[in-house]
């Protein structure tokens, strides 16, 4: 099975788009999605792509809180279903 990583990778390049180019999945895990040019609302609807895969729910603050790949990626880990 691939890690966490490696699947949140995937889905940020099957699923992200700036200016009509996948986002570069390859970025560094201190990376966030807005400093690569991600919209808001995309972000919002890559937050549901993400509950959907990893069977697991966010609240708004949670949302807030995470703010890199790196942070995300734990946050599942210790969380997912």
């Amino acid at each position: 099975m691939a890690s966490t990583e490696d699947r949140v990778r995937k889905l940020i390049a099957d699923n992200l788009e700036v200016d009509g180019k996948p986002v570069d999945a390859s970025m560094d895990l201190s990376s966030n999605l807005t400093d690569a040019g991600v919209s808001s609302m995309d972000i919002v609807s890559f937050a549901r792509v993400i509950q959907d895969a990893f069977g697991i729910r966010f609240t708004p603050d949670q949302c807030t809180e995470l703010q890199s790949i790196g942070q995300l990626i734990e946050y599942l880990d210790a969380n997912a279903a």
